[in-house]
Order: structure tokens, then C-alpha cells, then sequence
């Protein structure tokens, strides 16, 4: 799901059919209000996030994975290549649900914390 993110973010598109590949429900509209929010203020992500997720719980097809994501290398930046703002980067809390549809796992539940919350 981030490597999806990740990519559609660098030329923000919210109906991207890759955002549905590992996301689902809440998570995948979620990204795509981020994605459209980024057209509107005219913004593009360069670079990654490095993630490091850990499992808190697994269960019945259901898994609960909480991470605390590391942005300093996932930026924002205004179409004359300026930041977006002064604060170019931090680390954020992620809690996220995958669960288990036909057969497939999927992010259902996202829940990206403010920058500096972890």
C-alpha cells in the first residue's frame, strides 16, 4: 500500500486504479482524500517513506500493524519546486488493518497520525 501511495503521490491522481491494489474502505479513501488535496494546493511528494511496521495483533484473517513512519525523504513541493513548507519532514504514527478478502489482504483501516507523533 505505501509503495502505491508513494508512487501515485508524485503526480497526484485520487483515481489511480494502482491505489486499490492493497487498499480497500476506509484506507483507500483516506488516500485518495490526501491525493485530492494535493491537486487542489498544487503539490507532489518526491522521494519515500521508510517504514519499519510492526505487528500488534493477528487474528481471524485480520492484522493490525501500527508503524512510526519515517518522511524525513518523503517531501512536499509546490509546482515551482519550493517546499511545501518549512517543515520538510518528520516522523508520524501509522496504525493500519489488513484484512483477508477472497483471498486477498488488503489495508481496510489507515489512520496516519499528526508529523511529529511518534
Amino acid at each position: 500500500m505505501w509503495s502505491d501511495l508513494t508512487a501515485v503521490s508524485a503526480a497526484p491522481d485520487p483515481q489511480s486504479p494502482r491505489l486499490a491494489e492493497h487498499a480497500t474502505a476506509g484506507a483507500l479513501e483516506l488516500m485518495k482524500y490526501g491525493l485530492r488535496k494535493q491537486v487542489k494546493e498544487g503539490i507532489v511528494a518526491k522521494g519515500a517513506p521508510r517504514l519499519a511496521p510492526t505487528v500488534v495483533s493477528a487474528r481471524d484473517g485480520k492484522v493490525i500493524i501500527r508503524d512510526c513512519v519515517d518522511g524525513t525523504d518523503w517531501l512536499q513541493y509546490k509546482r515551482n519546486g519550493e517546499l511545501k513548507n518549512e517543515v520538510p519532514g518528520s516522523h508520524f504514527k501509522a496504525d493500519a488493518t489488513v484484512q483477508r478478502a477472497q483471498g486477498v489482504w488488503k489495508v481496510t483501516h489507515l489512520y496516519m497520525d499528526e508529523s511529529g507523533s511518534c
